[in-house]
């Protein structure tokens, strides 16, 4: 099915490089767009998927990212978004154990090598989408094409809209899936041979590398629809130049036909592909476990209206990011794209234009003579709309309103678009060929500059949070993560301004107002604090973390009962939850209920061994109540688990002080100073003890050092004071 036609190939405004030579300048420019991104910092949705993600630790068991989702969560949680990409999870475990720990740089550099040999790549499916399948004589591909698939490739490796899974480390599942999406093609096209007879095997290789991209990503299965057209199965089936028209209408064909169909292995083929399909599909229903994730109407505000306009709308706005990448944005949910409820709305406009150039480009498609025309406007839609499929809100709901991510793989099929248009512009209008040509390269640079740019603001939270501020003013969601970030950072001031406008904006978002309450009550602006965290309860009852912190606030204001129930409530909704039984134990500490204190702290150091907080706790109670038996026993326990914790040593040998175990006592007091020598309490303990000791020289010493660095600190100067008169004393008594 060789297609010696393409006659515009030859107009396209670039040289003819040789296949490694295309192969290397496309994969260099991808890293040019993309490599000031690779000392980036872990961002935004990193977080969850590598950050916290207990699938990459070393001390996971590896079968974990088996039964676990992209989130690490488990897959039968109701909790779980049933994002199933194992092989994705599999190399972040093995970014973190040859880094040796959460170092982003290799996470990065690995993102940006994969884009880069995609790109390069994409030459080879480019080439067999507008070449078809031909062969020299030791049976490889020929590329009939090679200035048109050079320029759609440069296109794609340039892209901007790339930059989220370039750039972000979460979209490692994109590359992933497009690279096993490109080698499942290109291994189902080495299955022909000149005699259009196929291998079998290698259609078996091909399902199994379709598998693979599935468990990377999705989306990945859908290349299974773009191989059908590869070798097209129409070929074999018309008996006339409308060989697509015929196909569509299901019309009979002629015996001499399926005859050939049988002869080359069409139907066999077909069989193989339905049922590798198939069986895919029925293993990802059946690993989903308890069903599709359920999503709130935040999330997809557009699946729960009551018309299909506005997915419509969505879909005008993926088509306008590919053509115009300007205005981009990491979250396009919470009010960025405000839904379509009236038909009078100037949005339908954009529906309507997006509906008449698909059709147009179909139309013109069909209504070709040229099998050139047909086979590269087809193939070019289908490699367009065929990966967006998972994402389009047709067979199941999805998270999310626009994500950048899943326009990975299809913007291949709109480079291909552009790159055919760009070929039969220079074809038809030879007289304009250098404006062309001068209009390709600004295109090209325009790409390049606009990806460096928006790869540098993925660098770090705050610089992608505050690119969004003017792409989506009306997202809450933006303005929570711009003053989470700047609360982080320590600037709770500016923090509260966007969190204000986060909730004035969505006046439901729970996490929000809880953070916001958080900052207020470190700011002892308490009664405001309780107000917006009992409204965040109040909307989400099962909040297990706006119930902790409305019960601190509650201990604060002396409304000890309302707090113990709040604390208990949130170890309701949340039954491992070692942080509300430490707060659970401060608020009975206050409340002299010792025994009670302590049953709680013990939860928290169960739930949470290296709570360092609880134990210390522990030791600093069982001390004040002169249970220092009891005291030292805990204090040795928490020294086990956490034997660098400096506070703990501190307790401890504050204790042992009181049991005149005076060497071993003096022992944890300099271990902690080792580790931190600028204590001035630690210091002025130790000269406590030195004091009883009899070591004078050695307490005045401890003494000076503490009031040195806390010139203030409680009873240091009184007893430092007692001191210096004794050792004055004994000046005088000496003979």
């Amino acid at each position: 099915m060789a297609l010696s036609d393409v006659y515009w190939d030859r107009q396209i405004p670039l040289p003819k490089l040789a296949p490694v030579q295309a192969k290397a300048t496309v994969a260099l420019v991808a890293l040019l767009c993309f490599i000031n991104s690779y000392d980036g910092e872990f961002v935004f949705d990193d977080s969850e998927a590598i950050v916290n993600n207990k699938d990459l630790k070393p001390a996971t068991p590896l079968n974990n990212i088996w039964t676990n989702d992209f989130w690490g969560s488990n897959l039968s949680s109701n909790s779980s978004h049933k994002s199933y990409r194992p092989l994705t999870v599999l190399t972040f475990r093995l970014n973190y154990l040859l880094a040796g720990g959460l170092h982003p740089v290799g996470f990065h550099v690995l993102n940006i090598v994969l884009h880069a040999v995609i790109s390069a790549l994409m030459i080879d499916v480019f080439a067999i989408l507008i070449g078809g399948l031909a062969y020299d004589e030791k049976d490889r591909i020929l590329n009939h094409a090679p200035k048109t698939s050079l320029l759609a490739a440069l296109l794609f490796a340039a892209h901007p809209v790339h930059t989220e899974s370039v750039a972000g480390i979460v979209g490692r599942a994109d590359l992933l899936c497009a690279l096993f999406f490109q080698l499942s093609f290109l291994t189902y096209c080495k299955a022909f041979n000149r005699d259009e007879r196929f291998s079998v095997q290698w259609v078996v290789v091909s399902l199994l590398l379709c598998a693979a991209a599935m468990l990377c990503k999705e989306q990945g299965i859908t290349v299974l629809v773009g191989s059908l057209f590869v070798k097209p199965f129409y070929s074999e089936l018309m008996i006339s130049q409308h060989l697509i028209i015929t196909v569509l209408q299901c019309s009979l064909v002629r015996r001499d036909k399926l005859s050939h169909m049988l002869r080359t292995g069409l139907l066999t083929r077909l069989a193989l592909m339905g049922l590798g399909g198939l069986s895919m599909l029925y293993a990802r229903w059946r690993i989903m476990g308890t069903g599709p994730p359920a999503f709130t109407e935040v999330d997809n505000p557009a699946s729960f209206a009551e018309n299909i306009v506005n997915y419509n709308y969505y879909y005008s706005l993926n088509a306008w990011l590919l053509l115009c990448p300007w205005w981009l944005c990491f979250d396009w949910s919470m009010g960025c794209v405000p839904l379509i409820k009236s038909a009078t709305d100037w949005r339908m406009v954009w529906l309507l234009l997006l509906w008449c150039i698909l059709i147009g480009l179909i139309s013109q498609a069909l209504s070709s003579t040229a099998i050139s025309h047909l086979l590269t406007l087809t193939l070019a839609l289908v490699l367009l709309v065929v990966p967006f499929l998972p994402a389009c809100n047709i067979f199941f709901r999805v998270g999310f309103v626009i994500a950048e991510r899943v326009l990975y793989l299809s913007s291949a099929g709109y480079c291909l678009l552009l790159a055919y248009s760009l070929g039969h512009c220079c074809y038809r209008w030879t007289k304009y060929r250098k404006l062309l040509c001068v209009s390709v390269l600004l295109l090209l640079c325009v790409y390049v500059a606009r990806c460096a740019l928006r790869s540098y603001q993925w660098r770090s939270e705050q610089s992608l949070f505050t690119s969004a501020l003017p792409v989506c003013p009306l997202n809450a969601k933006v303005h929570y993560n711009v003053g989470k970030n700047l609360a982080d950072r320590g600037n709770t001031t500016a923090a509260i301004k966007y969190y204000r406008e986060a909730v004035r904006l969505h006046p439901t978002y729970v996490h929000a107002m809880n953070n916001l309450g958080n900052i207020l009550k470190e700011r002892n602006e308490l009664i405001e604090a309780e107000q917006l965290l009992s409204k965040a309860v109040s909307i989400q009852p099962d909040f297990a973390a706006a119930w902790m912190n409305l019960g601190i606030v509650q201990n604060s204001l002396q409304k000890f009962e309302e707090a113990e129930q709040s604390y208990w409530n949130a170890i309701r909704f949340r039954k491992k939850y070692p942080d509300c039984y430490y707060n659970l134990g401060r608020l009975y500490a206050d409340q002299n209920r010792h025994v009670d204190a302590l049953n709680a702290w013990r939860n928290a150091t169960v739930l949470k061994p290296e709570h360092s907080l609880a134990w210390n706790n522990m030791v600093i109670l069982l001390d004040n109540t002169g249970n220092l038996g009891q005291a030292e026993l805990i204090g040795r326990e928490a020294l086990k688990l956490l034997p660098n914790d400096h506070t703990i040593m501190f307790s401890l040998a504050n204790v042992l002080g009181k049991l005149q175990k005076y060497k071993e006592s003096e022992g944890f007091f300099l271990h902690a100073l080792r580790i931190n020598p600028n204590a001035a309490s630690c210091h002025g303990n130790l000269a406590v003890l030195y004091h009883r000791w009899g070591k004078l020289e050695l307490a005045k010493k401890h003494y000076e050092l503490s009031l040195k660095l806390d010139p203030e600190a409680p009873g240091t100067r009184d007893n430092y004071n007692m001191l210096r008169r004794k050792l004055d004393q004994l000046k005088r008594s000496a003979p």
